[in-house]
């Protein structure tokens, strides 16, 4: 089994008199700034001047720098924006700064593992990865519970990098749930082929094909929305507290059998293959090439694939019907 840690292996120590710099402050970003200033670490903040971002860092009370200086600042430097602008940003403005016994960090390992970024030696290179949205990461925090993590060392140049990097996770929170210890390249392939196989890609096609079945077949939109998409929730609920078993527990015995005897011919030996061949492509690099071709082209297909994706029936059903779902905390897409 891979190597846990909790509370009693970090300490608040490594990081006194350093300087955190948090390179972003989107969804893990606001989270990470906030849990270590409240650990009573010293942070700052990178963002672009006049984004909402910036200004949602300013009202929080963080002092906000563009990347160059707060990586000049930084004695840590967390990069925590999206993958395909890291390197961009880590060239221009980070690489400069990161000068002998700094720690550059990330929360996902692509452009490390991928090589875009490519540190100096004199630094240490190491990841602490919350396994929770940002939100949750805070929420967790304030009540004093703490979302698990991964930890990784990809270069130790000071000999303490595995214990600056659970300080880190200390600081967050994340030790009071347990860190798990990984690798770059674990973390990164594993992550990349769970959000393509089952968490986005597969579910959210499974999903649109048996709404489309039924709808094809002749039954109510409305009715195919809450059996193919809105009960999944109460499902995935139920595996997350109590994994499989605890679903087919709960679940009537009439689901439970249908799930035994239709279940494999859904996800069958074909979709299986599938899934190696999705794998091949993250390990290989060809999937990491892919997207970083696609940004670097003007993201034409994504754009045009994503408005696709809202113009779907589903979604416009949806919508409908969560109207009337006052219990619903709304969500709003904000470009």
């Amino acid at each position: 089994m891979a190597k846990r840690y909790y509370e009693k292996d970090g300490s608040l120590a490594a990081l006194a008199g350093k300087t955190v710099a948090i390179i972003g402050y989107g969804s893990q970003g606001h989270a990470h700034a906030q849990n270590l200033r409240d650990s009573g670490v010293k942070v700052v903040v990178s963002e672009l001047k006049g984004t909402v971002n910036w200004t949602k860092a300013e009202a929080a009370g963080f002092e906000v720098l563009d990347a160059a200086e707060a990586a000049r600042r930084g004695d840590v430097i967390m990069i925590l924006v999206s993958d395909h602008v890291q390197a961009k940003i880590y060239n221009s403005a980070i690489a400069p700064a990161m000068g002998p016994g700094k720690t550059l960090m990330f929360a996902h390992g692509f452009n490390i593992h991928f090589k875009m970024i490519t540190p100096p030696a004199t630094v240490d290179v190491t990841m602490i990865a919350p396994k929770a949205p940002g939100h949750r990461v805070r929420e967790l925090f304030t009540e004093g519970v703490g979302v698990p993590a991964l930890v990784a060392v990809e270069q130790d140049a000071s000999g303490k990098a595995l214990e600056n990097a659970l300080a880190y996770a200390l600081a967050l929170g994340s030790l009071k749930a347990g860190v798990i210890e990984t690798t770059f390249k674990e973390e990164t392939e594993s992550d990349l082929f769970g959000e393509q196989a089952v968490l986005c890609g597969g579910a959210s096609e499974l999903i649109r094909a048996g709404f489309e079945t039924l709808v094809d077949a002749g039954y109510a939109p409305e009715i195919a929305y809450f059996e193919c998409l809105h009960e999944l929730k109460l499902i995935v609920d139920l595996i997350y507290e109590g994994g499989l078993s605890y679903m087919r527990f709960s679940v009537s015995d009439t689901a439970e059998y249908g799930d035994y005897t239709r279940g494999p011919r859904i996800i069958n030996q074909q979709t299986r293959e599938e899934m190696k061949k999705i794998l091949a492509e993250i390990q290989s690099g060809e999937f990491a090439k892919t997207w970083i071709a696609e940004n670097e082209s003007g993201r034409a297909n994504f754009l045009a694939m994503r408005e696709a994706g809202r113009a779907q029936k589903i979604e416009r059903v949806g919508a409908e019907l969560r109207d009337m779902m006052t219990f619903l905390k709304k969500k709003k897409i904000e470009e």
